[in-house]
């Protein structure tokens, strides 16, 4: 796994997801480098991401390629022909690539959910199992970004159940599941499907609230890990958008928030994807709809619910996430069988978003956390 953060974009989340592309994407440094001054907008990544994306796959680079390809659909326009096109084609040569892995170590699996399906994989160690985790990621996650972690965790033993689950890459784009609150369901869905007990729950970046949320009706999840600090989704956002928008919100001033955001969305590249997208994942038409809808997204009201020894990670230069929303987390869990926690500096090379800067760092501690907790 790679290590480092790097300064590539004025812009933060442009500079994050850069980042994202070499640590997570199989990125080169130097290519990335070299296309950031190219992007003002999320046209231009599009655009520079799809060019990276194609040289690879000319030099037959295959491992960049997927990479390159799976971020330009990032921020391609959701519903658009080209997002869907670069998403299969990523997707394609993803499992094509890594063929063996998938023949003679993961297994890919379906699991059926509302009469549709739930993608899902199974990879567990030949010998001792020293703990089974389920693990999903958050609001934009495919779990194909996820093979190193899934990888390193089976080399330490840990079996391991991966999904992609409502609103989350092929569940979302391939059989149109959309976003739900109710994390339970399907968590119960997977636990029951392949009969497991006594599990480790992990959730990333939004995941930090529906795997909690989860945790809170499913006795079967026995500690739950919320890598990512997020008590309440509707107020994250709230903090990326116009002041006074709540109050318009509690008026339900329909008309002037979507027109307040409209305008914001024509000069924040952030705000633009981020609105188009959530309105995509839970399949409502309007901005207002859709920050109606996040509302639901927060584990504060059900936190003194939530009984499981727990972890929460949080990362002190977390663009996406105040850092004084960790006490709001730790406040919401008073019953908790125990409490532990982390914020990741870039001392640690761990300071951005989900601690991208260094995964292993991450991946080590949580072991060490689940090992100690079974043992207590």
């Amino acid at each position: 796994m790679k290590k480092g953060t790097y300064q590539l974009h004025t812009d933060s989340n442009f500079n994050f997801q850069l980042n994202r592309t070499i640590m997570w994407g199989g990125g080169d440094w130097e290519e990335i480098k070299s296309i950031a001054p190219k992007i003002s907008t999320t046209e231009d990544w599009v655009r520079e991401m799809t060019f990276l994306g194609t040289n690879a796959e000319n030099h037959q680079q295959i491992s960049k390629a997927i990479g390159y390809y799976r971020m330009a659909e990032f921020f391609e326009a959701d519903g658009s022909p080209e997002k869907s096109r670069l998403y299969l084609h990523s997707k394609s040569l993803f499992y094509h690539y890594h063929k063996s892995v998938f023949d003679q170590i993961i297994q890919r699996d379906k699991v059926a959910y509302e009469d549709k399906e739930l993608p899902v994989w199974i990879a567990r160690p030949q010998g001792e199992i020293k703990d089974t985790v389920v693990i999903h990621g958050g609001n934009d996650s495919y779990m194909e970004e996820f093979l190193p972690v899934v990888q390193w965790l089976l080399s330490m033993e840990i079996a391991v159940y991966i999904f992609d689950g409502p609103g989350q890459g092929g569940a979302l784009r391939e059989s149109g599941i959309y976003y739900t609150y109710e994390w339970e369901k399907p968590v119960t869905t997977i636990l029951n499907a392949y009969q497991l007990d006594e599990v480790t729950l992990i959730g990333l970046s939004l995941g930090g609230m529906l795997a909690p949320r989860a945790a809170a009706f499913e006795d079967r999840i026995k500690r739950v890990v919320a890598w990512g600090i997020m008590p309440n989704f509707y107020d994250v956002i709230l903090t990326k958008i116009p002041e006074g928008l709540r109050v318009l919100m509690e008026a339900e001033e329909k008309q002037q928030i979507n027109a307040l955001i409209e305008k914001k969305m024509k000069i924040d590249p952030l705000v633009r994807w981020a609105i188009q997208h959530g309105m995509f994942s839970m399949n409502v038409d309007t901005p207002y709809d859709y920050l109606k809808k996040t509302r639901n997204f927060e584990m504060e009201s059900i936190g003194s619910q939530i009984t499981q020894d727990f972890l929460l990670l949080g990362s002190n230069e977390d663009h996406f996430i105040p850092v004084e929303f960790y006490k709001r987390v730790i406040d919401a869990l008073p019953n908790v069988k125990s409490l532990t926690y982390k914020m990741y500096t870039k001392n640690d090379s761990a300071e951005n978003h989900c601690s991208f800067g260094n995964t292993e760092l991450v991946l080590k501690d949580i072991v060490h956390w689940i090992l100690n907790a079974k043992n207590k």
